[in-house]
Parts: C-alpha cells; sequence; structure tokens
C-alpha cells in the first residue's frame, strides 16, 4: 500500500510538470548600484565620425575611459522613429511596426503617422507591436522616466514612462538635462532606475545646413556642454561613480543637394499612384486599375533611383514583410532624394542633409559608448547592429526581455564582467523569425 501510494504520488507531480505552463526565465541580477540609474542617451542624427572633428571633448572621454563601440549600425531603414524604438525594443523596424518616419496603417483609418501630427504620436496603435524596455522595467517593479524619446508619449500596452514629457523642440540641451538630474533628486525609493534623455539639435543642423557645416559644429559644442552638465549634476549629487552611462545615435547624416533630385513624375503620373511617404525611400500604393502600369514604369532600371516590390527587397535589409511598409518601395541612390515637381517648387529652403540610406554606408554609421560600474575601462569593441544595444541594457537593469532581434553575445564586450555562456541565455533571447 506504501508502495502505491508513493508511485501515485510520482505520478501526480509528473502529470502536472507535464501540464503545467512554461515558466519564464529568471531574470539575471541587476548591474545597477541601489540608488544609481541605467541612462540611455541619443544624440540625434551624430554621425560616428563626428567624434573626429574635436568640438566633443566630453564624449571623447567617456569613450576613452569607457567603452567605445568603432561604430554602431542602425537598422533599416535609416530614419529616426524606426530606430529610436529599435533601440528601445531591441526589434527591428519591419518587427516593432514603426517602419517610417512617415506611414499608414488600414487598421487606423484617417490618420497619418508623422512626427507632427501628435494625435498620432500619442497613440499607443501605432506603438504596440513591441514593448519598451521602460515598460519591461516598470513590470520589474522599478520606476522609469524619460525625457524625450519616441512612444514615451503613448500609453504603450496601457503605461507611460512614470515620469515622461510631451516633446518641446524648444527646450534646450541644458533644459533638458536640468529636468532629468531633478527627477533624481528624491528619496532612494521613488528614484527612476531607468532613464532617457534626447538631443535633436545635431539632427536639425545637419538637416538644414548639411553635415560639414559650421552650424553642426555648433551643435556638437552644445550638445557636448549638455553631457559635461549631466556629469557635473550627477557628481555633485554623489551618483557619478555608481551612474551606468549608454550613449547611442541613430544613425548618421550625407550631404544632398537640390542638383541631385529625382522627379517622381518624370517616371509615372501622380495621378496613378497614392504616395504614403517622399524622400530618400518613397513608398507608393497603386490605385485600382494603374498596377500593371506603375509596376511597368517603377520596376524598369532607373538612374540614381531603385524601385522594388516590398516582397523583393534584399534580404539583408530585413525589411518589407510588415503590412505598413508600401506595396512599392523607391530607394535613392546615396545623396540623392525623391521628390516631385511640385514638392519642389513649394520649398522655400532644400535641406542639405538626409538620412535613410543603406545602413552599410559610412555617412550613415552610428555611435555607441558606455560608461559605469557595470561596464568595462577603456575598450573598443567591434561594430555591431543597433539591436544588439536592448539585450545589453535588460542585462544591465536585471530585467528579462522581451523576445527580440539582439544578440547579447555581440556586445558582452562592453561588460566588466561578461556573462558567460550558460548565462547568457535569458538576456539574448534572440529571435528566429526570419524577415
Amino acid at each position: 500500500m506504501t508502495l502505491f501510494r508513493l508511485l501515485a504520488s510520482l505520478l501526480a507531480v509528473l502529470a502536472t510538470a507535464c501540464t503545467s505552463p512554461a515558466r519564464r526565465e529568471a531574470a539575471p541580477p541587476s548591474l545597477l548600484a541601489a540608488d544609481a540609474p541605467l541612462i540611455l542617451v541619443s544624440i540625434d542624427g551624430f554621425r560616428a565620425d563626428y567624434l573626429d572633428r574635436g568640438f566633443t571633448p566630453t564624449l571623447a572621454h567617456l569613450g576613452a575611459e569607457g567603452v567605445r563601440a568603432g561604430f554602431m549600425r542602425p537598422s533599416f531603414p535609416s530614419l529616426t522613429f524606426p530606430n529610436h524604438y529599435t533601440l528601445i525594443t531591441g526589434l527591428r523596424p519591419d518587427r516593432n511596426g514603426i517602419v517610417a518616419n512617415m506611414m499608414e496603417d488600414a487598421s487606423i483609418p484617417g490618420q497619418t503617422f508623422r512626427a507632427t501630427n501628435r494625435e498620432a504620436i500619442g497613440d499607443a496603435r501605432w506603438w504596440d507591436g513591441a514593448t519598451p524596455l521602460w515598460t519591461t522595467a516598470q513590470r520589474a517593479g522599478m520606476r522609469t522616466a524619460t525625457v524625450f524619446w519616441p512612444a514615451s508619449e503613448a500609453p504603450v500596452h496601457g503605461a507611460h514612462p512614470d515620469q515622461w514629457l510631451p516633446f518641446d523642440t524648444t527646450m534646450t540641451p541644458d533644459a533638458r538635462v536640468d529636468t532629468l538630474l531633478t527627477w533624481l533628486d528624491v528619496p532612494v525609493e521613488r528614484r527612476p532606475r531607468f532613464m532617457t534623455l534626447y538631443f535633436d539639435g545635431i539632427d536639425k543642423a545637419g538637416h538644414h545646413y548639411g553635415p560639414t557645416s559650421a552650424e553642426v559644429d555648433a551643435e556638437l559644442r552644445r550638445v557636448d556642454a549638455a553631457l559635461a552638465r549631466l556629469l557635473e549634476g550627477l557628481a555633485a549629487r554623489g551618483l557619478r561613480e555608481r551612474t551606468n552611462l549608454v550613449v547611442v545615435s541613430d544613425h548618421g547624416m550625407a550631404s544632398t543637394s537640390p542638383e541631385r533630385v529625382i522627379r517622381l513624375d518624370d517616371v509615372v503620373p501622380l495621378d496613378d499612384v497614392h504616395v504614403v511617404m517622399w524622400g530618400v525611400i518613397t513608398g507608393l500604393v497603386p490605385k485600382v486599375g494603374s498596377e500593371a502600369l506603375v509596376e511597368r514604369r517603377l520596376l524598369a532600371p532607373h538612374e540614381h533611383m531603385t524601385c522594388r516590390r516590398k516582397s523583393e527587397l534584399p534580404p539583408e535589409l530585413h525589411y518589407g514583410r510588415h503590412p505598413r511598409v508600401p506595396p512599392l518601395l523607391c530607394i535613392a541612390d546615396h545623396g540623392w532624394i525623391i521628390f516631385s515637381h511640385a514638392i519642389m517648387a513649394r520649398k522655400s529652403h532644400f535641406s542639405l542633409g538626409e538620412h535613410g540610406y543603406a545602413t552599410d554606408h559610412p555617412d550613415m554609421r552610428a555611435i555607441f559608448m558606455a560608461s559605469g560600474p557595470a561596464f568595462g575601462k577603456r575598450r573598443v569593441i567591434a561594430p555591431f547592429d543597433n539591436v544588439d544595444v536592448y539585450p545589453l541594457l535588460a542585462r544591465v537593469l536585471g530585467v528579462t526581455p522581451e523576445p527580440n532581434d539582439g544578440d547579447l553575445a555581440e556586445v558582452a564586450g562592453a561588460l566588466a564582467v561578461p556573462p558567460d555562456a550558460a548565462r547568457q541565455i535569458p538576456a539574448a533571447r534572440r529571435s528566429t523569425t526570419a524577415l
């Protein structure tokens, strides 16, 4: 009887194990000090070779004393919104849903996503295809704060960061830093553990005046001074040596010219297409009845522009499967841009800098550097894809990342104590979904 009961108990345990849902991997231990945050800083449009100009001594010192990459590759398309959401989710644009700076979605009728559309920017339906790191940190019991970051203005999956601001382009770099520092002036139990800080002035100057302009150089000095202000503010609070700081950019910048413009209406009648987005990458939907004509004209060879069906894009772009990607895409050669005659006639100023080009071009290269107790000292790591930033940040925070396209192994050399192979699994759960 005793043996029978023992066997019955063992069978019950086995049955429970077989029918219970799989448990999520336990989170690795946090690499943060108890009272100091992880701060992710984005400098929009900071091309990797801007570091060589000598106008950013604070940033150069951070990279020299901490960890820096030779460069970081953005995800395609090399645009602001897609790459910021990639950095904070670890999913490429084709998987996180933010496939361009301007897009449409049949399930969100009457609304076009663009930076100037405040309603769309704050609508979580555009962002709910992925989970930002601040949401994962909040679920793990951490407070979070963003001094600007794409997606922070929307209640993604029902929640904002604990502290956030509507984007205000007039807010100076120093004021942004001061806001972040003020949020640290609270008791430790209310202090944010994960924070973001965003600067856009270099990108704006690069667009307007071009990447080689004196105006870009002035913005480099301005942002570098704001970073020095951040470090001084952390030091004054006794947090400098315990704070982990990661500085990235989303993409670089290429020189453009009104002499390098493809007029799309010279190729296809605009009455036969709906243009979803213009620029370096131009996305089109043929109108009903015009499909054959539009494809015949667009898919033919062109000077300075290549047009393809989205299903036939090169696999290395990892792009073209998401429903928000228009069915036809025209991609300008490096330094060229696609507009219409009417758009060019309306322009009072032609922007002398653009991005969105192939991510392997040196002009599109982004920066990565990290400083703090979680990171190594005086190290240079090999170039990597920006999807790998997400599992690295998750490892420092000590949270289990959502499924993502990154690989901690690619950037593990940035950590002061790189995780061994057995401990990489929960922090680098790389997606195997083919794109």
